[in-house]
């Protein structure tokens, strides 16, 4: 049976994480991109010349979108009558996006977003679709205060925790109280290839802004419970985190160092990571990893560029794993930034809302 086909647009087009976007919806089975938009500076001009010069995706762009016709993100009316959802990835203050997103919701359009604005709005839910495709319920509450029948804001979390809490979730029944985590974070999550970023050769940039905190807190919420119409954040694990900008051109690692209540062994470990699979395995989404978490047994595994794109860059991989002298265990992670951590991602949770009905 054919599958619904669903107009997105895509708010950003021209950065980073839209071109990003624009490659996987070129022939996805679900999504048709029918409308590119960006600031006013692109608003207008043929997609391959708004993105000349700019284009860092390492396949060529899609023919399909190279003459579309960029729109201003900032005139949201006409938008309703062109596109079924938006995906957003944009590079504005944190107020004026959340304006820009509440506008598009309020218009009926449902907006799967990229953007960290909305990741602690209580009844806006920020979804890893593997592990909690339960706070989708909350929707429900976000349209009424939105007055919407149709829209709504639903968001995926920061790239960074990718490399590291898909792979905590399922040991959490042994009791998580502590994670040390320093993420070691590629320079295409901040938008950069290595000729726009030279200061990046031959260092580590031991600072990025805000990073510690989202990777600190955002975990607290995807954890958390839905309650009262908002998503209320778990009180636990304690989480401490440093991150890192390193000389990488795709692909987040991080080292985790992890204390439990009842001290799992290592079998225990990796029969979790290794059965686990959610909600979109079970659903058979397009974008969903088959095996979602991958463990690699070479001492030298996960490498970025080695691993960054297993199962076409979404899954998370895992190796390492060893006794820690303060904490229980340790490992290191490994995720693909720019796919599993951000358009892709989001992919997955569109994905995710047309099959749950939410997009209808």
């Amino acid at each position: 049976m054919q599958r619904k086909k669903y107009r997105a647009g895509i708010v950003g087009a021209t950065g980073m994480v839209g071109q990003r976007f624009v490659t996987l919806l070129a022939d996805h089975p679900i999504f048709e991109p029918t409308v590119l938009l960006a600031s006013g500076r692109s608003a207008g001009k043929p997609y391959a010349e708004a993105v000349m010069g700019r284009w860092a995706m390492p396949s060529p762009i899609p023919d399909k979108v190279k003459g579309m016709t960029v729109w201003d993100a900032a005139q949201p009316k006409a938008l309703a009558e062109a596109v079924d959802l938006v995906f957003c990835a944009v590079n504005m203050p944190k107020e004026e996006i959340r304006a820009l997103e509440e506008s598009y919701a309020r218009l009926g359009i449902p907006v799967v977003s990229n953007n960290s604005a909305h990741r602690f709005t209580p009844d806006v839910p920020m979804i890893i679709p593997e592990i909690n495709a339960d706070h989708l319920a909350v929707i429900d509450h976000q349209r009424k205060r939105l007055n919407t029948k149709r829209g709504l804001i639903a968001v995926k979390s920061n790239c960074s925790l990718q490399s590291y809490v898909p792979l905590l979730h399922p040991l959490r029944p042994f009791g998580i109280k502590a994670v040390s985590v320093c993420t070691y974070q590629a320079i295409s999550g901040a938008g950069k290839t290595f000729d726009r970023m030279p200061e990046i050769i031959d260092n580590i940039i031991p600072y990025i802004g805000g990073e510690e905190e989202k990777s600190e807190q955002e975990p607290l919420k995807i954890w958390g419970t839905v309650n009262g119409g908002e998503i209320v954040p778990a009180r636990e694990p304690l989480i401490s985190a440093q991150c890192l900008r390193v000389p990488v051109s795709d692909g987040h690692t991080a080292a985790v160092s992890v204390s439990f209540r009842e001290k799992p062994t290592r079998e225990q470990i990796l029969s979790a990571w290794n059965s686990f699979k959610g909600e979109p395995q079970r659903l058979g989404l397009p974008s969903a990893p088959a095996q979602f978490l991958v463990y690699r047994d070479e001492a030298d595994r996960p490498q970025p560029k080695l691993d960054r794109d297993t199962e076409h860059g979404m899954a998370i991989t895992a190796g390492r794993l060893r006794e820690d002298t303060l904490f229980d265990w340790k490992f290191i992670g490994c995720s693909h930034n720019t796919l599993r951590g951000a358009a892709g991602g989001a992919v997955l949770l569109a994905e995710l809302l047309a099959a749950k009905g939410y997009l209808d």
